[in-house]
């Protein structure tokens, strides 16, 4: 997108096209608008549209630009908190309720392929959490016990047990989490446009918002060639927020994460890495993740930007650590290499934030942006139609605060993923 490779990478090399789309001009009328075409606001546009809603979807880019056409493609069940931490930190109401949605998000996301016929390379063989030595192993087995506590299918899986699954022998053991799966997000995203476009939603790309203010009852929004009144407006941009909420953007802490793809692989290696398909990433504080796509090219990717000495750092680490991962490989080329960045909350739980009379928002995903933010979606949709009560939503209402050393935070995760990958995996 915008002429940069790394921006989508492969996802943008493989995915279907986006729908048509134009420029908002003019003036318009909607019962919301839904600002940012990603998982969230396009769920949020498809549910509110079913329901007869007249909605406007308000993108400044194009559709997917943002984390949403960018990430792993991990559909995950929950958040990287441990599932126990939410009633602790959000009270048992809002923390089960919590839990349960975001528990069932996959299967929302399955379900809205299935219906919509959404071509997005949806697999549903669960994703495996690698646990890296001791610590890890620990990790995963409270992790595991919490959730099989819940009723959840996820099993954990020995050392040998994790071996056979991933055809690496570099971990204690992994958690395999029957409830989740892999999709090629960027196509995804652009078949859930497509999904709400055929629901009755009209959506503008190249139209940022420039403005937003109260006109009487309704909010008033303006591009830089339109202006849209509305009874609601949703704000759905996450990480990649502008003006005219900044609020929502001092909130996140930025981390990048890049994604490396190899040259398709042959029969044999493919069937001793992640032979049964299943997306997979590691208990680290710098972590890495694996996946195959369709065409059975390896998606490697960790904490770390794409740029200046960065790009060379990253790569280079990239190789010995698949090296060291998977021996079977040999020498690896990269035909794809992208990266973007991920909103990160305080507390890495998700936030529903009131920014003015009917203008409402989700935010900070903390890298757990497919599914939840379909179900997010949603939720935002049953609300503004009247199906669902503010004291009955997932999250309680929160005024959006300022990150502390917000700044000072995202260059020491940029530059320090690079230190780490500097000296990691040397053989």
């Amino acid at each position: 997108m915008l002429n940069d490779p790394r921006s989508h990478g492969l996802w943008e090399e493989t995915a279907p096209q986006a729908p048509p789309t134009t420029r908002a001009q003019g003036t318009l009328e909607a019962d919301v608008v839904v600002v940012g075409a990603g998982f969230t606001g396009l769920s949020a546009a498809l549910h509110l549209a079913d329901g007869g809603a007249r909605v406007v979807v308000l993108e400044a880019t194009e559709i997917g630009f943002g984390g949403s056409g960018r990430n792993v493609g991990l559909v995950n069940a929950g958040m990287w908190v441990m599932p126990d931490d939410l009633p602790a930190a959000l009270g048992p109401d809002y923390g089960e309720r919590l839990l349960t949605l975001l528990g069932d998000a996959p299967r929302l996301v399955f379900s809205l392929i299935d219906k919509h016929g959404i071509a997005c390379d949806s697999v549903q063989r669960g994703t495996l959490h690698c646990a890296v030595g001791e610590e890890g192993l620990k990790e995963i087995e409270q992790r595991a016990a919490q959730w099989q506590a819940r009723g959840a299918p996820v099993e954990l899986l020995d050392a040998a047990e994790a071996a056979q699954k991933t055809g690496s022998t570099a971990y204690r053991g992994a958690l395999l989490d029957r409830r989740a799966g892999t999709i090629q997000p960027l196509a995804y995203v652009r078949g859930l446009a497509a999904a709400a476009i055929d629901a009755g939603a009209v959506l503008f790309t190249g139209s940022p918002v420039t403005g937003a203010e109260r006109s009487g009852e309704r909010c008033r929004l303006s591009t830089p060639a339109a202006t849209i009144s509305a009874d609601w407006v949703i704000v759905a941009t996450n990480a990649y927020t502008g003006t005219p909420w900044p609020e929502i953007r001092t909130e996140l802490v930025h981390l990048p994460y890049f994604n490396m793809a190899t040259e398709p692989l042959g029969d044999n290696l493919q069937r001793t890495i992640l032979p049964e398909r299943q997306g997979a990433w590691d208990t680290r504080e710098v972590l890495s993740s694996f996946r195959f796509d369709r065409d059975g090219r390896l998606v490697f990717g960790s904490v770390g930007a794409l740029r200046g000495t960065g790009t060379a750092v990253h790569e280079a680490w990239a190789k010995r650590a698949l090296a060291k991962l998977f021996p079977q490989l040999g020498p690896v080329r990269f035909v794809a290499r992208w990266y973007g960045k991920i909103g990160m909350t305080a507390d890495n739980l998700p936030k529903f934030h009131r920014l003015a009379p009917n203008v409402i928002s989700f935010s900070g995903y903390n890298g757990r942006g497919i599914a939840p933010g379909t179900a997010f979606g949603r939720v935002l949709a049953e609300h503004i139609g009247g199906r669902l009560a503010e004291k009955d939503l997932p999250l309680p209402v929160t005024a959006p605060t300022e990150a502390p050393l917000r700044r000072l935070k995202e260059a020491f995760y940029e530059v320090g993923a690079q230190a780490a990958h500097l000296v990691d995996a040397r053989l």
